[in-house]
Order: C-alpha cells, then sequence, then structure tokens
C-alpha cells in the first residue's frame, strides 16, 4: 500500500468544528433534534483528529477512528434530517404515529450508514479507495442525504423557508461535494487525492452557514408537511438516482472487460442509459404508476383534495387551457382518474343527449332521448358507470347487455352524470385508464361532486349564451323601435304633404318643396331599408356640418306639409356631427313643438353661437311639460305624452347629442310653452381643444 494522504489542515478543522460544537452545546434548548446536530459537528472533529494521526503515522486504529466517527457524523445527519420533520408536531395520534415512523426510518438510515463507512479501506497514493461496492454504497448514502435535504425543504410552508434555507445550503454542500469525490472512486476504483485531501476544508467551509441555520433555528420547531408533491419529487429523486448508479456500475464493468473495445461500449452504454431516462421521464404512463404508487403506499387516501380541487378547478376555468370549455371539462375529468381521453354529451334543449365534444375519442352521431336507459338509469341512480362491471353483469344496471351505441367505443370505461341541481344536464364518457386503476368509494365520491362541477360551468356558459342571444334580439328590436319610430314620422309627413298638394298643386313654390321632400323621405326610407338588412346602424365618423344647410332643409319640409315656422339662423356656424342625424334630431324637436302647440302653431327656431358652443334653440306656445316628467320621463324610451307617440325619439336625440359632445336642456312649465335648447360643439373649438391635448 503506498503512503497515507495527506488532509489540508486537519487540526483547523478539528479546531473548527470543535468551536462550533461548544456554540451548539451553549446555545441548545427546547428539541432534542438539534443534539443530533451536536453530534455530528462533534463527529467530525474527531474524524479530522483522527485523520491527522493517521496521515502522519498510518496508525490503523486511527483509521478506524477515522472510519467510525465518519459514519457516526453520517449516521448523525440522517437522522437529524429525518426527525425534524416530525419535530413541530402538536402530539395527536396521527403525529405520533408519523413520529414512531420517522424514528424507525432514522435508526436504520443510521445504522446503514455507520455499517458502510465501516467497510471503507484507507485511502492512499496508488491504491484503491475500497472495493467498487463500497464505493458505490457510499454514493447511495450521500443520495439519501440529498433527498432528506430536498424533503424538508420543499415540505417546509413558505413562510417558514427563510428559517431552513441555510440549513439546507450547507447540508446539501456536505452530501454533494461527498457525492463527487465518491462517484469518482466508484468509476475509477481509486479515491483522487486532491478531492480527498481537501475534502475537510470544504466541510469546514460551511460551518458559518450552519452557525446562520442555528442562530434561526434555537430549537428546531417548525412545521414540515410532508405533501404527496413532495413525496412523488422525492421518490423519482431516489429512482433517478437509483437508476443512473446502475447505469455507472454497467458502465463500469463493461469498460473493464470491454478490452479495445470497452471505451466505444461505455459510451453506447451511456448514451443508450440516458435516452430510457428521459423517454421514462417524459411518459404519462410512468408518472401515473408513480402517483398509483405512492397513493397506495404512503398515504392512507388516494387523493390530495387540495391539490386535486386546485388543478380540477384550474383545467375547467384557465382560459390559457386549450380547447372549449366542453372540452376542457372532459379533460378535468380524465385526469382524476389517468383516462386517456372522453367525450360529452348534453342535452340539446328538446330532452335528447347528442356529442357536443370528444378527446382521443371517435365522433358519434347517435342521439339519445330522454327515456332512453342510459339517462333514465343515472337520473334514477346518480351513479358513475363501470362499463367493465355492467359487460360482466348486465342485471345489476338493470338492462340486457351493453347498449349497440357504446360499441363503436372500444375503450370506453366510465360514464360519470353531470348534475345541475337535480337536472342531467349531460354525460361525459371516460376512456380505459393509462394504468391499472381501482374504483372504489373514494374515487366515485369524487368523480360525482367533480361531475355536479362540471355540470356548473357548462350550465354558466349556456345561461351566458343564451343571455349574449338576448342581448343581440334585444339590440335588434330596440334599432327596430327607431326604425319604426322613423317611418311613422316619414308616414305622417307624406300624409300632411298629400293633403296640402290639392290646395296648393299648382304653386311652383310648394312643388319645388314637395320634390324636395319626396326625395328626402326616400333618402330616409333607402338608409332605414340598410339598417334592416344589416341589423346595425352605419357608423361613420362625425364631420363639419353646416346648421344653416340643416335648418333650410327643415325649412322646405315643415313648408310642404303646410306648416310655417320663424327662422332665425346666424350664418356660417359649422359643428361637429351627422347633417342626417342632426337634422333628425332637430327635426323631432320641432315636429314636437308643432304638435304641443295645437291647430295654429307658432313655432321658433333661433340657431346662434354661445362662447365654444352652437345653440339650436327651439320655443313653442304649446301645453308644456311639468318639471317631474322632464325629469323622470321625458328621455326614458317607451314615454310619451302624445297617444300616438311612441316614446323614442327624445331619447334617441339625447344619447346622439351627448355621443358627439353636446347635450339638451329644457325650460318648460304647464301652459307656458316649452323652449329646447340643443347645445352642439363648434368644430374650431373642438380642433382647438384636441390640439391643446396633444400639446
Amino acid at each position: 500500500m503506498g503512503r497515507p494522504i495527506q488532509p489540508s489542515g486537519p487540526t483547523g478543522l478539528a479546531l473548527a468544528f470543535g468551536a462550533f460544537s461548544i456554540q451548539l452545546i451553549l446555545g441548545r434548548r427546547g428539541s432534542g433534534v438539534g443534539g443530533l446536530l451536536l453530534a455530528a459537528a462533534l463527529s467530525q472533529a474527531v474524524w479530522a483528529a483522527a485523520s491527522l494521526v493517521y496521515a502522519t503515522s498510518g496508525d490503523g486504529f486511527a483509521w478506524g477512528m477515522a472510519r467510525l466517527f465518519d459514519g457516526l457524523r453520517y449516521a448523525a445527519l440522517l437522522a437529524f434530517l429525518a426527525l425534524i420533520r416530525t419535530a413541530g408536531s402538536n402530539g395527536d395520534s396521527a403525529a405520533a404515529g408519523t413520529g414512531r415512523k420517522r424514528r424507525t426510518q432514522a435508526a436504520l438510515l443510521s445504522s446503514v450508514a455507520i455499517a458502510v463507512h465501516l467497510f471503507a479501506r484507507p485511502p492512499s497514493t496508488g491504491s484503491t479507495g475500497g472495493e467498487s461496492l463500497v464505493a458505490f454504497l457510499l454514493l447511495g448514502v450521500c443520495v439519501v442525504g440529498l433527498v432528506l435535504v430536498e424533503q424538508v425543504y420543499r415540505g417546509t410552508p413558505e413562510a417558514q423557508r427563510w428559517n431552513v434555507r441555510p440549513l439546507g445550503v450547507a447540508l446539501a454542500a456536505v452530501f454533494g461535494y461527498d457525492f463527487v469525490m465518491y462517484s469518482d472512486a466508484a468509476l475509477f476504483r481509486e479515491v483522487d487525492a486532491n478531492l480527498w485531501a481537501v475534502r475537510g476544508v470544504a466541510h469546514a467551509l460551511v460551518i458559518p452557514v450552519l452557525g446562520i441555520a442555528v442562530a434561526r433555528n434555537k430549537d428546531w420547531r417548525f412545521d414540515v408537511a410532508v405533501s404527496r408533491g413532495v413525496v412523488a419529487g422525492s421518490t423519482a429523486l431516489v429512482a433517478a438516482g437509483g437508476y443512473l448508479l446502475a447505469i455507472a456500475v454497467i458502465g463500469y464493468y463493461v469498460h473493464h472487460f470491454g478490452g479495445s473495445w470497452g471505451k466505444a461500449l461505455l459510451t453506447v452504454v451511456l448514451f443508450a442509459g440516458l435516452l430510457v431516462f428521459v423517454l421514462v421521464s417524459l411518459s404519462g404512463t410512468f408518472r401515473a404508476k408513480l402517483r398509483v404508487f405512492i397513493a397506495k403506499h404512503f398515504f392512507p387516501y388516494r387523493y390530495d383534495y387540495r391539490e386535486e380541487w386546485l388543478s380540477f378547478t384550474r383545467t375547467l376555468s384557465s382560459p390559457g387551457t386549450p380547447g372549449s370549455l366542453r372540452e376542457r371539462s372532459i379533460r378535468a375529468l380524465a385526469n382524476l382518474v389517468e383516462s386517456t381521453g372522453g367525450a360529452l354529451w348534453m342535452n340539446d334543449g328538446s330532452g335528447a343527449y347528442a356529442q357536443v365534444a370528444r378527446v382521443n375519442l371517435p365522433a358519434s352521431d347517435h342521439t339519445l332521448p330522454a327515456s332512453d336507459w342510459l339517462p333514465s338509469f343515472l337520473v334514477s341512480t346518480g351513479w358513475v358507470i363501470d362499463l367493465h362491471d355492467l359487460r360482466q353483469d348486465p342485471a345489476k344496471y338493470k338492462v340486457d347487455r351493453l347498449p349497440a351505441w357504446l360499441l363503436q367505443f372500444p375503450s370506453a370505461w366510465l360514464v360519470v352524470p353531470l348534475f345541475d341541481g337535480e337536472e342531467l344536464l349531460g354525460f361525459v364518457l371516460l376512456a380505459n385508464p393509462r394504468v391499472k386503476f381501482e374504483l372504489n368509494w373514494e374515487v366515485l365520491d369524487l368523480l360525482k361532486t367533480a361531475g355536479r362541477q362540471v355540470a356548473g360551468f357548462l350550465a354558466h356558459e349556456r345561461a351566458t349564451e343564451a343571455l349574449l342571444e338576448a342581448r343581440k334580439f334585444d339590440a335588434f328590436n330596440r334599432m327596430s323601435a327607431f326604425v319604426v319610430h322613423d317611418l311613422k314620422n316619414l308616414v305622417a309627413q307624406l300624409r300632411l304633404l298629400l293633403r296640402n298638394a290639392e290646395r296648393h298643386r299648382a304653386n311652383p313654390e310648394f312643388q319645388r318643396d314637395m320634390l324636395a321632400t319626396v326625395e328626402h323621405a326616400v333618402g330616409r326610407m333607402n338608409h332605414l331599408m340598410q339598417q334592416l338588412r344589416s341589423g346595425v346602424e352605419p357608423v361613420e365618423r362625425p364631420g363639419p356640418v353646416e346648421l344653416d344647410i340643416v335648418t333650410d332643409h327643415l325649412r322646405r319640409r315643415f313648408r310642404a306639409v303646410g306648416q310655417g315656422l320663424s327662422f332665425d339662423v346666424e350664418p356660417g356656424i359649422v359643428v361637429l356631427g351627422h347633417e342626417d342625424r342632426l337634422e333628425r334630431v332637430v327635426g323631432h324637436v320641432v315636429q314636437n313643438a308643432v304638435d304641443a302647440s295645437g291647430d295654429n302653431p307658432r313655432v321658433r327656431v333661433r340657431v346662434h353661437r354661445e362662447g365654444t358652443e352652437a345653440v339650436v334653440e327651439v320655443t313653442d306656445q304649446g301645453v308644456g311639460m311639468s318639471a317631474e316628467f322632464v325629469r323622470e320621463r321625458l328621455f326614458k324610451p317607451f314615454q310619451s305624452t302624445k297617444h300616438t307617440g311612441m316614446g323614442i325619439g327624445a331619447y334617441e336625440s339625447q344619447q346622439y347629442v351627448a355621443s358627439i359632445g353636446g347635450r339638451i336642456e329644457v325650460d318648460t312649465a304647464p301652459g307656458a310653452g316649452t323652449t329646447v335648447r340643443v347645445f352642439l360643439p363648434l368644430v374650431a373649438a373642438r380642433s382647438a381643444a384636441t390640439a391643446e391635448g396633444a400639446a
């Protein structure tokens, strides 16, 4: 055997861990779990001293002590990590049972760690670092330590991770360094001299970090919840570590016995092993088997209901999830039982059930009436139907055999009813699971509850669609009401025109006014027909409108029907709007003034400027209106004081004027007439305001 490898700074290392041990002794209180960390620090100090004696003298007893205390250090650290997960329990029966399991686990891990270290042979230059099997076992102990660190950290609540983070970093560094060293020794059958020499120094570097951990955790009491996610992650980590270790062992023997082809064969083995590892890691079947294994062997119930329900609701409601709500409903139910897909049948409103969505199942045009066996059985029992069980015992389900239409789905497995209250909204046919899946009361109850949740989402979607459809009809009806209102005014206008034609047909001026009025009526009716065809009123950007042109059209129109009006229009006033709609608004106000004035109307229309606004003022000497009517009813739809009125014109006028930045004011009293003022923004004022805002 060659000379012993001289470790770096063993005296300082022994003193450092000795001082750290004194700190732990002086600051120790509360839980006895902290004593295991003290034992680990003391063992590290003794190991450093024994390693120094062995390196300087080659004494076999010193190496035996170093092996023993290195094993004790590992035993104390593994037991510390195993027991710290129950240090914060409150003493109930479940926690007590878990504590007993943790103590058994800690004792077993400690025994294995000590036994493995006792078999280690002393490292020296020019010699092997122990048998290959021992090297791999030491590597396995490091993997277990890393897994426990990961479990403690991931299982700690987010609010308490500040306390446990330094501990996790320090112990992960210790186990990680030894993992690298033993991996190298296992592959090359020799401890790397440099790694062994600085091992103690590397371990000593974590003492300040451990000191922070001790300062933050005086009594080592914090809740560590071992969730299914933590167990799944740890199990996957252990499985991956074991698999990679096995590949390393196979690679070592291939390299050793492969002769001149050894290196090439080693490369092929490692590449193939990694390829299989990646494929298995990405396999949905493997993940499903892992979840079933964990649920069966580690927990009393199959599901972590908080996680399952959050995932279920997220799948249903997340807009980022691909597919429609109906497809997401299938996926959400399928994920609960590891199913590969499904299909959704829903009530089409007439009492029949038709397929409306599918995932990984064939399409079907088969429609089931409400009186069919399947809907009737679901309504009467509320069961989740196992089709495999139905094939074996159809009498249990009150049927002679599996319905013929289900034969087109050879992978069909479960039928989950979707109840919205007492109504069967539909049902989901789920395909066979990825792995063998045991159906018990827990699974069936969860599927029933999840089915009701899905039904609630689908019913909400159906109600939303019905509401949107109703709103579309409401918008169309509203538009139709405006069209009818305009047609009524046009009909009234043309009727008056015909009546006056009997008296003034020979008057050339009347003829010109009559032609202009008819032309306007034809244009207006064409516009209304366009609205009816498209279902919406064309939206055009407002532009400059000369008010004297609008009032000139109105003067001709009302003169043609024999109603003389007084117009006082300031020339050159230009506002922002739509000429036809402004003419409609002012025409409506004027027509109301004429109607309210009786047989001899005296209506005055005045157009002038007031500051940055144009004002169209219409005054009559009619019956007037009460303040209450103006405040509560005038600008509300379907409110009118006229027997033949529809109560839409004032509402439409106010809505349009407000949309272009104007307003309408009414000054009236019963028996005292009415003055309506329509305020409209001047084009120059609007342009100036826009320029000021841009600046």
